[in-house]
């Protein structure tokens, strides 16, 4: 498809959008409360900005130009045009967050309402999300407000370096979707990425392991410091202590925990607060690492909380103080003690490092934080986690190997709306459920922000809803992976028995992490062969691309790549109307895993799609899915037992 064929294809859907699902029904996340009317605001003329002296000028140029960019002239002095008034009030009824707003378009013109900045710059962000169509803007009644206070995203630019042009988009993108959290993870066993005037060593190339002579100047953290707060989110940096801190043992020679280790991180711990004063946040780490000095992290804390700052760490990890909020990171879904009476934040399963792309949207749109639909006393909300773990070649290659902007957004629905989900789910619920025919209005919200914002950044995400699968088996393959059975004769004889029906584009027959996330097969037996079938139509003869995966390689274990001429080591196979599809020419098969070896194409989403002849009419798709045992060669080769196939635009 050429470019311009395809920009244009993709402006007849926006329009299409527009026109036929009234356009504002794409907002995310959806407002807690919204009453749509059939009668239009003609704003041809323009808008008349009108606006307290306590509006920001950040918020008055927010205003300005959510209409400019559509091509509506907005005023200061033209008293006959309607009116868009921006004004901070004492209170909204049935508002009780400082972050709701209330959003009013009518007769009147245009009203943005808050208790705070926040509040304004919230309903900012809904109302540009709005289209206007032939100079016309849809009536409208919002309230709303965020059943959580604390959103989050975290990056990790400790293990791989990130510009800081790449780190800004990724605030525009949080604060245009309601995020208000940045969590900076710029320290780790392989670089300490944040120069240090006192220690200007400690960021020479020769400390890091990986982007050597990669950080960020005191000015360049700053910047990022700033641009946060412009848009409202808190920029919480993270010093890990005591543990992922080789690079500072490298530079220093001493480990954190002995006494002149204690006496450096102190002096770094000042000069950091002295550097940057308006910080008031700070995570202390404290996980992965064996303790060996019991009073470290209380005589760290206590100092860090004597510099001003309230202190974060990770739960599971260290001997954490009570006054440090917990940020939970593993175990299954459960519920906060209510009796410990501690502060948390939920990162559990949030960690798109581990996630199929497609997965990723499932899983964090039925995501339920900590077992709870809204903040209580002891949660205040949840991170989601982007962790780099392994080397890429480039930046831009974590965007493609995790599906960071889908996830993102995703999680901002989430977490603003509250509710999901008890337990965690990988795969889509069943045809008749509820739960499904909200995923898909969710889905379809996606897909067009894909489409208004996203057509030039990395985006792994496709429909995947229109896709239903039978699953075949199960079959006793006897540890034999290459074994074959009738049904690759005859896919769709009438003899054989469906096991269950899976809607989906990815489907995880077992997950890695079975005992607290279910796959489809409800109780999976090794040495085991099904078969996954479904039919493809085509209004001619054609060659379309395809996205075609199977084990999913997390991006933080040093997993091994596929062998040569096979798409997995569990020997699975993909047939199209009984013509076998043959696996990529891995640029690396068989590469044992090894974390500074970046992963090339041994995902779907960041390889060439499979390129696939397909006939007029109904096209027969059958996936072949054996496995032998489930525990996996070793720790860094977990068996998941899944295979993803969709047609991909």
């Amino acid at each position: 498809m050429g470019n311009s064929f395809k920009k244009s294809f993709l402006i007849f859907l926006l329009l299409f959008s527009v026109l036929f699902l009234d356009a504002q029904e794409d907002l995310i996340p959806m407002p807690q409360q919204i009453t749509w009317r059939s009668e239009k605001l003609d704003i041809s003329k323009g808008l008349m900005l009108i606006a307290g002296g306590s509006i920001a000028h950040n918020e008055l140029e927010i205003a300005e130009r959510i209409f400019k960019n559509q091509g509506v002239d907005v005023f200061n002095d033209k008293k006959d045009l309607p009116k868009f008034r921006l004004a901070i009030v004492s209170h909204i009824e049935g508002i009780e967050s400082p972050e709701g707003y209330q959003l009013s378009i009518n007769t009147d013109g245009i009203s943005v309402l808050g208790t705070t900045a926040k509040g304004i710059f919230y309903g900012l962000q809904t109302l540009s999300q709005f289209t206007v169509f032939d100079k016309k803007i849809s009536f409208v009644e919002i309230k709303d407000e965020p059943a959580f206070s604390f959103r989050g995203f975290l990056l990790d630019v400790g293990r791989n370096y990130q510009p800081v042009k790449m780190i800004k988009e990724q605030i525009d993108i949080m604060a245009n979707y309601k995020l208000n959290v940045l969590h900076f993870h710029f320290t780790e066993d392989i670089a300490w990425r944040l120069e240090s005037k006192k220690y200007p060593g400690l960021t020479d190339a020769k400390i890091m392991t990986r982007w050597p002579g990669k950080f960020y100047t005191v000015q360049e953290f700053q910047e990022l410091i700033d641009y946060c707060t412009e848009r409202h989110i808190l920029f919480l940096p993270e010093i890990d202590m005591p543990g992922h801190s080789q690079a500072f043992e490298r530079y220093f020679g001493v480990n954190m925990q002995n006494k002149q280790g204690i006496k450096y991180v102190k002096e770094l711990l000042k000069e950091f607060s002295e550097t940057f004063p308006k910080l008031k946040h700070f995570h202390i780490g404290g996980d992965e690492v064996k303790i060996s000095n019991r009073q470290f992290m209380p005589e760290i804390t206590q100092y860090v909380e004597s510099l001003g700052y309230k202190t974060y760490g990770w739960h599971p990890g260290s001997n954490l103080e009570r006054s440090t909020i917990r940020q939970m990171w593993m175990g299954g879904p459960e519920a906060i003690d209510s009796i410990s009476g501690l502060q948390c934040v939920d990162s559990k399963h949030l960690y798109l490092n581990h996630m199929d792309p497609l997965e990723t949207v499932t899983t964090l749109f039925f995501r339920r934080f900590a077992e709870q639909s809204v903040e209580s006393n002891q949660l205040s909300g949840a991170i989601l986690c982007s962790w780099p773990d392994r080397a890429v070649s480039k930046p831009e290659d974590m965007f493609l190997q995790n599906a960071i902007y889908p996830g993102m957004i995703t999680f901002a629905e989430r977490i603003w709306k509250g509710s999901g989900e008890s337990g965690w789910k990988a795969n889509l619920p069943s045809e008749q459920s509820t739960s499904l025919q909200q995923f898909k209005e969710f889905e379809n919200r996606l897909l067009i922000h894909k489409i208004k914002y996203f057509t030039n950044l990395p985006f792994p995400y496709v429909k995947q809803t229109d896709l239903q699968w039978e699953l075949i088996g199960p079959f006793d393959n006897k540890g034999d992976l290459s074994k074959v059975f009738s049904i690759e004769r005859d896919p769709f004889a009438e003899d054989l028995k469906v096991y269950k029906t899976q809607i989906g584009g990815t489907v995880i027959l077992r997950h890695w992490w079975a005992d607290v996330i279910p796959g489809v097969i409800d109780t999976p037996h090794e040495n085991t062969t099904f078969y996954a079938r479904t039919k493809i139509w085509s209004n001619r003869e054609e060659t379309r691309s395809f996205w075609i995966g199977f084990h999913n390689i997390s991006r933080s274990y040093s997993s091994d790549s596929p062998p040569a001429g096979s798409w997995d080591e569990l020997q699975s196979q993909v047939f199209v109307n009984l013509e076998k599809v043959e696996p990529p020419l891995w640029k690396q098969a068989g590469q044992q895993g090894e974390l500074e070896i970046p992963l090339l194409d041994e995902g779907y989403s960041y390889r060439e799609p499979t390129r696939i002849q397909l006939r007029k009419g109904w096209n027969e798709i059958l996936i072949k899915l054996p496995v032998s045992g489930f525990k996996g060669k070793d720790w860094k080769n977990p068996v998941k037992w899944m295979f993803t196939f969709i047609p991909y635009q």
